[in-house]
């Protein structure tokens, strides 16, 4: 019987980090967990209900009516996103929550919220759980932490693809700008910035397939896992 692990991936915005994180949790028969999206159905309910996160006492309010969890989908073999018993998987794609979302999860009672519900996922460990503060905040005692990069003419042509399938009136120059004003809340928010943690293992994918950064990443894991 193999131990079981917590394996964090954080990085930048586009950088795959949660395909990797899925292929890695299937391959480990591992638990995914996709903190991006969980920020984005606080976004999405804050947006659908009008709260002003501006306002500590609206957040600390809504906050109160939010219920996050993931079901797997046995057609889709994926772990989905629920907030309130509704499934937001797909709604929470959209450009209209990416534009703010960065914005909700630099609120501090939001960071905190969403960091609690996160570590209690990883109490039974067997996790792999994605984001911009996963090694550093939610689990500074991971016993794998990736970090990933890509060059950023990558970064946008990737998220240009993605979004472009779902919406093709979206412009590359508007992913672009999308993109950069993400990178600089997320790295020079108050609370939990993006940074990389001391003991992570830099995974830059610029070059690399799909096929490739797993292979990588599975080799790290099974070192740590034994």
């Amino acid at each position: 019987m193999h131990k079981k692990i917590i394996i964090t991936i954080d990085g930048w915005s586009s950088c795959g980090k949660s395909t990797l994180a899925k292929q890695l949790a299937k391959e480990l028969n591992y638990v995914y967990i996709d903190s991006g999206a969980m920020y984005r159905a606080i976004t999405l309910y804050f947006l659908r209900n009008h709260v002003d996160w501006t306002k500590h006492k609206a957040v600390d309010e809504a906050l109160k009516e939010i219920t996050l969890d993931f079901r797997y989908n046995e057609h889709s073999n994926q772990s989905e996103m629920y907030l309130n018993d509704e499934n937001v998987e797909y709604v929470i794609r959209d450009l209209v929550v990416a534009e703010k979302v960065s914005d909700v999860a630099a609120v501090r009672e939001v960071r905190q919220f969403a960091v609690a519900q996160q570590q209690k996922m990883g109490e039974k460990k067997g996790i792999v759980m994605d984001g911009r503060d996963i090694g550093t905040v939610v689990f500074p005692k991971a016993a794998l932490k990736i970090f990933m990069t890509a060059d950023n003419a990558i970064r946008v042509e990737r998220r240009f693809k993605e979004l472009f399938e779902k919406n093709p009136n979206v412009t590359i120059e508007e992913v672009k700008n999308n993109l950069e004003m993400r990178d600089y809340i997320d790295s020079h928010r108050e609370v939990s910035p993006l940074r990389q943690a001391d003991d992570a293992i830099v995974l830059d994918n610029t070059n690399l397939t799909m096929k490739q950064q797993l292979e990588i990443a599975l080799r790290w894991a099974k070192e740590k896992i034994g």
